[in-house]
């Protein structure tokens, strides 16, 4: 990848210039591996390679799930162990998001069992100083520090909740859990969203504990080589087989099944609603077919339409939008697809064929969450514009 001149050097990656592209940066990796803030430092040959793709395929199933990310393009086999993404004024946060009580957060906790689920997530910050061991900060002294604004630490607490919950879905689906995800934000410093928060830095290998059938025993993230006892090439090569798993595994999490969505309108009155339907679909990423008919006076061109329609399509749903219901018990009968309800409101609509194809989907999974966690901050904002409008008649108080 082309680069220009090194501006940042860290423990396991190179931050370079991008000709041309003052708002843009390559992140390259090296094949180092340490722990203890660099008091055990080794190099695995190919770790680079590893930790660029684990990276960029994370990263890629953030953007699709529409979270907002620094990551542009690169991190394959082809690209050199290089990223490019846009650049950030990082903040010193380590942002940890706990599903399970494990690490540190076990022997800070000695009254959780370890291994335990955490529901909620607990989410913790820690300050970036290796020279003090990434103390644990709280939020009102990050505040405090000017280190990040109230309504930042809001919006980083939300979106590390809501990586977590994706790449632990994502996990699932594998058989592996995911006990807890270390992240780090940036405020993009120029283009499109300046100033605005990014998940940044990198995913990969070191950033998490993953455990197969929920089994300790048998991770394969970075705490096997905090746990040698003894590390030579034997001890480095087995390390570096469980980095290439994970590389395996995590290049299946960008990708998306969608199916078809049949929205079928009954009759003509109700095309304009059935279009608002496939809109909202098309907003999370769901192809859609239109079709007009009707269960009173077309019956048999529905039938025929569940025909041809189940014959095409191996991941179809339908939509049946009209009043009273009659096209939609029809469908429901003639069809082993899920038949949906579309007189409702489009949005409320699309979200509820989502959360179906969801239950496979990362992607669409991902777009689910955020779309919830964007519908519950509207609902929030809306109230405290009402507060500071004064909306409330005179005498009258909030309890």
């Amino acid at each position: 990848m082309n680069k220009g001149i090194e501006i940042a050097r860290g423990k396991t990656k190179v931050l370079y210039e991008f000709p041309g592209q003052p708002d843009q940066l390559v992140v390259a990796q090296t094949d180092h591996i340490s722990a203890g803030d660099g008091a055990r430092r080794n190099e695995i040959p190919g770790k680079g390679r590893l930790a660029a793709q684990t990276t960029a395929r994370v990263f890629r199933l953030l953007n699709l799930c529409g979270l907002p990310t620094h990551y542009l393009n690169g991190g394959e086999d082809d690209d050199n162990n290089e990223m490019l993404v846009r650049r950030c004024n990082m903040i010193p946060l380590e942002v940890v998001v706990r599903g399970v009580a494990a690490g540190s957060f076990a022997k800070r906790n000695a009254g959780i069992q370890r291994g335990a689920l955490l529901a909620p997530r607990v989410t913790e910050f820690f300050l970036k100083d290796d020279a003090n061991h990434d103390p644990m900060i709280a939020p009102d002294e990050i505040v405090a520090r000017n280190i990040a604004t109230p309504q930042e630490l809001g919006a980083m607490t939300e979106m590390a909740r809501l990586t977590f919950e994706i790449l632990s879905h994502a996990w699932r689906k594998r058989d592996v859990l995911l006990v807890d995800l270390k992240i780090e934000f940036g405020r993009m410093t120029g283009g499109e969203g300046t100033g605005q928060l990014a998940i940044a830095d990198v995913i990969d290998n070191d950033s998490w504990r993953i455990w197969p059938q929920g089994r300790e025993e048998l991770m394969l993230d970075k705490q096997i080589y905090r746990n040698l006892a003894v590390v030579d090439d034997e001890a480095l090569a087995r390390v570096k087989a469980a980095y290439e798993q994970v590389a395996d595994l995590v290049g299946t999490f960008p990708v998306m099944r969608p199916g078809m969505a049949a929205v079928i309108a009954d009759g003509t009155e109700n095309v304009e609603h059935a279009s608002a339907v496939a809109q909202a679909l098309g907003q999370l990423g769901l192809p859609t077919l239109r079709h007009v008919a009707s269960a009173a006076k077309t019956p048999g061109f529905v039938l025929q339409l569940v025909q041809q329609l189940e014959a095409t399509f191996a991941r179809l749903f339908f939509v049946a939008v009209g009043d009273g219901g009659a096209l939609h018990a029809m469908l429901d009968s003639a069809s082993s697809s899920p038949v949906f309800d579309g007189s409702r409101e489009p949005a409320d609509v699309a979200l509820q064929c989502a959360k179906l194809l969801a239950l496979e989907d990362t992607v669409l999974y991902g777009r689910t969450i955020l779309m919830q966690a964007n519908a519950r901050s509207a609902v929030l904002h809306a109230d405290a514009l009402m507060q500071q409008q004064g909306s409330l008649p005179p005498g009258v108080a909030l309890a």
